[in-house]
């Protein structure tokens, strides 16, 4: 486990996971110019110490850097193991590291499918749950889940990460309100589909939403600063964008079969051949 630790612990400290690149890194600068302490944490250790040293510059922040694979099945308790050794407490928790399989579920890695719901869907419950007891020992803290809209939608030809986002944001829902009158905050963030690297490492580039689409996709310095603002405000579900809040409302109004339909379109790109008719 790679890092550069800070020469002294962090006291309320905002760690941030997948923090190197897209809405990640963008979130850190969010946090950094209102004067957080950072814990970022991300698989490239020379990534993390470009961005901790551009933080610490631009806002005078005190900024830790953790570079650990999270895929990993132990990788949670590594982490939380690790900043207790720092000396670190966390106050807000943002579990922002993930990524996206695309394919037939039929024919798509398995091994790939297990690491992107490790990354997506364990790593985060097990982070919140090593966490989160230190956090209502204070009876303050905030828990982020970056979850999708994608969780209010079936996802054919990414089924894996459509589902892990459902289950992100069902998740965050229910322990939120386990949470009320604790202090403790739960948000799940449900950004629309923001131009970052996520399309290139999902290799779902040729299909309309992942290629296509780009030119309107949400660019992820705006989602991030509109993400921000609904995390301060303590929203436990926050959609960055009035239209896409729009977007979701709607969504409640169409029935599923017609749902799943009309998403194959957007999804199925021409590198994935139709089944041919059964005889």
């Amino acid at each position: 486990m790679d890092g550069t630790p800070s020469s002294s612990p962090l006291t309320g400290a905002v760690l941030i996971t997948g923090a190197s690149y897209g809405l990640g890194y963008e979130l850190t600068r969010c946090f950094a110019a209102d004067g957080h302490a950072l814990i970022l944490v991300a698989r490239s250790g020379d990534r993390l110490r470009t961005v901790a040293q551009e933080l610490s510059q631009a806002h005078g922040v005190q900024v830790d850097t953790v570079a650990l694979d999270l895929t990993q099945p132990d990788a949670a308790r590594m982490l939380f193991e690790e900043i207790q050794r720092r000396g670190h407490t966390v106050e807000i928790l943002v579990n922002n590291a993930g990524f996206g399989t695309y394919g037939r579920f039929s024919d798509i890695d398995f091994d790939a499918e297990t690491r992107e719901m490790q990354l997506n869907m364990l790593t985060p419950t097990q982070l919140t749950k090593l966490f989160l007891p230190g956090m209502l020992a204070q009876r303050r803290g905030q828990v982020v889940n970056m979850a999708s809209m994608a969780g209010y939608l079936p996802g054919p030809y990414m089924a894996i990460y459509f589902a892990t986002k459902a289950y992100l944001l069902s998740f965050s829902e229910a322990i939120a309100e386990e949470l009320r009158g604790s202090g403790v905050a739960v948000t799940a963030v449900c950004p629309n589909v923001v131009a970052t690297r996520f399309q290139e490492t999902a290799h779902n580039q040729a299909a309309y939403i992942g290629g296509r689409f780009r030119p309107l996709m949400a660019d992820a310095p705006t989602t991030a600063r509109q993400a921000y603002a609904l995390i301060r405000a303590k929203r436990t579900v926050a959609i960055p964008g009035w239209s896409n809040r729009l977007a979701v409302a709607a969504l409640g109004l169409i029935p599923r079969a017609l749902m799943r339909r009309a998403m194959v379109p957007f999804q199925k790109g021409p590198d994935i051949a139709d089944y041919p008719k059964a005889r």
